[in-house]
């Protein structure tokens, strides 16, 4: 198989293979996570990012992995978009030992109202778009600004 594993449930994904998907361009998806400031955005991001197995399950929601600045992880928010190329293997019920892999480039952005532009910037180079709201609070002014640049681009809210 070319799917290697870095332990029973974790998969291993090396260059080559990742250099493969992103020939497959019809199996490619790029996706930002948008939303008001302090609704998880990061915290979703490093589940994602655990999924993969590129961190441990345990550290999803405290290492805030895409936040890569020292200014970033000093303040504890995100000031900067950054990406990161992740596989997904989308299982046919009928055959799901045949999962199609999709390569999916996700882009955490901030949601502080002053680093906009980077959410602007995000919006314009994905397909789509992960819209986080607050359960408590509803969604924030941020959001609603978010959903007009969705809108604007002619991106997908997922």
């Amino acid at each position: 198989s070319t799917w290697g594993t870095l332990d029973s449930n974790m998969p291993l994904y090396t260059p080559e293979i990742l250099q493969r998907l992103q020939r497959r361009v019809a199996n490619v998806r790029n996706i930002t996570v948008a939303a008001h400031v302090d609704c998880g955005k990061t915290t979703l991001c490093d589940t994602l990012v655990a999924s993969n197995g590129i961190i441990s399950s345990r550290l999803a929601g405290e290492i805030r992995y895409m936040d890569s600045l020292p200014e970033e992880q000093q303040r504890g928010i995100t000031m900067k978009a950054s990406a990161i190329s992740l596989v997904h293997g989308l299982v046919n019920r009928d055959d799901p030992a045949n999962a199609t892999p999709y390569l999916i480039n996700v882009v955490d952005t901030p949601g502080h109202v002053d680093f906009s532009q980077e959410v602007s910037t995000a919006v314009r180079q994905c397909d789509g778009a992960i819209v986080l709201v607050d359960a408590l609070e509803g969604p924030g002014r941020q959001t609603h600004l978010i959903f007009s640049q969705l809108w604007r681009e002619k991106v997908k809210p997922i």
